[in-house]
């Protein structure tokens, strides 16, 4: 679960990282309101839960009253990447002579939560990581132990020569493990960290922020949870947790519905390695239903960009037979004419294709056959 800037930023005052003077507002009228306990210059950035907003024109900066007017005005309403600006954030702007990264997040490989952190920050961490791998610092983090101080320091003299700066960072990382295992985080993230000077002494302040949570673990932490901003997530990804789906939509037009991640990831791979394009991560899970089946196409065919399905079911737990009926209602109930390619290998397969002797779907024997024709019947 993602939450917004001002939200993140509000978690972090209460761990004692420090963040610009600034405050929400939801209308032109509550933005002037605000404006007048802020000094100009005045940074409006918009609140979506999706990154780019600075390339969209979503951040902007105002050197008095009528300029704040005006660039909230053009803020709020605006679309980024299909989401709607409801609320800007009025910030104090900083004279920034320095911006670092450094976040929080997971390592699958190393099985521990890590510390990253970058001299180059303001920038995607991704990009950096891809083109100058040695611009990144990676600190594991143990789980019994949590962040020790010298390993702050050790990462801190790396990136700063002053050692009130090294304290400062110390004291923001340290700050920054407590949220991510206090509250269950997936990712908490400052970038940019920016550098400043007060009274000729240089501090580090938390310029922006983004805390994700971990899903499975938000029925511990209600007062997290009552942050959702269901409104702003994608509708189908929304609908799909309410039907027990693991479902992310991607821009492609080739539907999958497997079960099994591990399964759904080397399908999308499959796909691409073909020339196709995956348009989404669908997992129905074991001991799938007909109901969950129904539910699962309702939702991926609801999104347009789709042209064709492919169905990869290894059964287990999971029985084919359900898969095929709940298959063959929602074909039924929505109307479905997309060319559908099955490959169901597993419990009850042979019952699973006498229930589809008679309907339209193609069926095929092995991962690889059915990428290939789903990828054909796209392509016409």
């Amino acid at each position: 679960m993602k939450i917004y800037e001002y939200q993140a930023k509000e978690i972090f005052r209460n761990y004692n990282i420090p963040t610009s003077k600034e405050k929400i507002a939801f209308s032109l009228d509550e933005a002037k309101s605000v404006a007048k306990n802020l000094t100009f210059p005045i940074v409006v950035k918009a609140q979506v839960l999706v990154g780019g907003r600075g390339k969209a024109g979503g951040v902007k900066i105002a050197k008095d009253i009528n300029e704040l007017e005006s660039h909230v005005k053009s803020i709020l309403g605006m679309n980024i990447k299909g989401l709607t600006v409801k609320k800007v954030l009025l910030a104090e702007t900083i004279k920034i002579e320095a911006e670092y990264y450094v976040g929080i997040t997971i390592d699958r490989e190393k099985q521990s939560a890590v510390l990253i952190s970058s001299a180059s920050g303001g920038m995607d961490i991704e990009q950096v990581a891809q083109t100058s791998p040695e611009k990144i610092l990676t600190i594991v983090i143990p789980s019994f132990l949590g962040l020790k101080p010298f390993q702050s320091r050790n990462v801190g003299y790396q990136l700063f020569n002053d050692a009130n700066l090294v304290n400062n960072f110390i004291s923001i990382t340290t700050n920054l493990t407590r949220i991510f295992f206090d509250l269950d985080c997936s990712l908490v993230e400052i970038n940019p960290l920016a550098l400043y000077s007060v009274n000729n002494e240089k501090k580090l302040i938390a310029v922006d922020a983004k805390i994700v949570f971990d899903d499975n673990a938000l029925f511990k932490h209600p007062d997290m949870a009552a942050l959702r901003d269901i409104e702003s997530e994608e509708p189908s990804e929304v609908q799909a947790k309410k039907a027990d789906l693991s479902y992310v939509k991607l821009d492609g037009d080739v539907g999958c519905v497997v079960n099994g991640a591990g399964l759904a990831m080397a399908t999308m791979d499959l796909i691409k390695r073909h020339g196709g394009n995956p348009a989404n991560f669908l997992d129905i899970g074991g001991s799938s239903s007909p109901e969950k089946m129904r539910a699962a196409m309702k939702i991926l065919t609801a999104d347009k960009n789709v042209k064709a399905v492919l169905v990869n079911i290894f059964g287990g737990i999971t029985r084919c037979d359900d898969v095929a009926q709940g298959l063959l209602w929602a074909m039924k109930e929505e109307n479905i004419a997309l060319p559908i390619v099955a490959r169901l290998v597993g419990t009850n397969q042979d019952k699973a294709k006498a229930l589809l002797t008679d309907s339209p779907i193609t069926f095929a024997e092995t991962m690889t056959d059915g990428v290939k024709k789903v990828i054909k019947a796209l392509k016409g």
